[in-house]
């Protein structure tokens, strides 16, 4: 009896060390990450990166200190900037935020900051892949939740950023073969075939944009950045319409959406409108 009272006692003794060990590395932990968020803050984002590290190591359970490590890595890329380690430092916070999902799938901070970078990435230099990818992480958050107006933007830009890149490289293939007289200007209308070419290929993309940037403002009436793009996605609707009446119509909106936005502008400034 005695024995199994000494065994039960040395148990406890371990336990109780592991349990306090557990708790000091929590403590060092936040230690850690305390230090690294003020490191971030004065932009030194290296020294930031080691002390993120060393706390997600004291502490896997820390989120906090795996969503900084991953705006550490984020902060430093460049988009467009053509260096490895430029790419490396988006790859790598890429990677710290698909972490963050294995364990929680609904975390919107890390859902945002892979699409987001992948935006980045997808734009400069254009990268349709990567810009279709970045849209699925925006769905995502729709569908986990539906009532923010953000998501719907981002898709909304996206579907812009396809189909004025398809239409712009429509009327840069043919001009380089028509005549002087013959060339197609930046606001005049596809010819026929094109027209038809890019409607079948990006039409649906185009009222898709319409439509998530439509939810944005109506989510958030005083949208103006999805204003403007709702603009330019009208205009890209124009070059889908087959008689000149729908696309006038296409402009005329556009063309409203350009003085909403002026309005809105001026209201958040404190301007009175002339």
């Amino acid at each position: 009896m005695q024995r199994k009272l000494e065994v039960a006692f040395v148990a406890a003794v371990v336990l109780a060390a592991f349990g306090a060990g557990a708790g000091c590395n929590k403590l060092r932990a936040r230690n850690q990450l305390n230090k690294g968020v003020q490191a971030y803050k004065n932009a030194q984002f290296d020294v930031a990166i080691e002390d993120f590290k060393n706390a997600q190591r004291l502490d896997p359970t820390l989120t906090n200190a795996q969503l900084y490590l991953a705006a550490a890595y984020a902060s430093q890329y460049v988009p467009g900037a053509p260096s490895k380690e430029n790419l490396r430092n988006a790859q790598s916070a890429i990677e710290v935020y698909k972490q963050i999902l294995q364990k929680n799938p609904n975390n919107l901070v890390a859902i945002d900051g892979i699409g987001s970078l992948l935006y980045n990435m997808g734009g400069t230099p254009f990268n349709a892949d990567e810009l279709m990818q970045a849209r699925s992480y925006h769905e995502k958050h729709i569908q986990i939740s539906p009532s923010d107006p953000e998501p719907y933007y981002w898709v909304g830009v996206i579907d812009w950023a396809l189909a004025y890149r398809a239409n712009r490289d429509l009327r840069d293939t043919y001009n380089r073969t028509a005549s002087p007289k013959r060339q197609i200007k930046e606001n005049e209308p596809l010819p026929e075939k094109l027209r038809t070419e890019f409607t079948d290929k990006y039409g649906q993309t185009v009222d898709e944009g319409i439509s998530s940037l439509q939810k944005a403002i109506a989510l958030k009436p005083d949208y103006d950045d999805a204003m403007a793009y709702l603009n330019l996605m009208y205009r890209q609707k124009a070059d889908t319409e087959a008689t000149k009446e729908a696309r006038e119509e296409d402009l005329k909106k556009a063309d409203q959406l350009v003085e909403q936005v002026k309005a809105i502008k001026q209201k958040k400034a404190g301007v009175q409108p002339s």
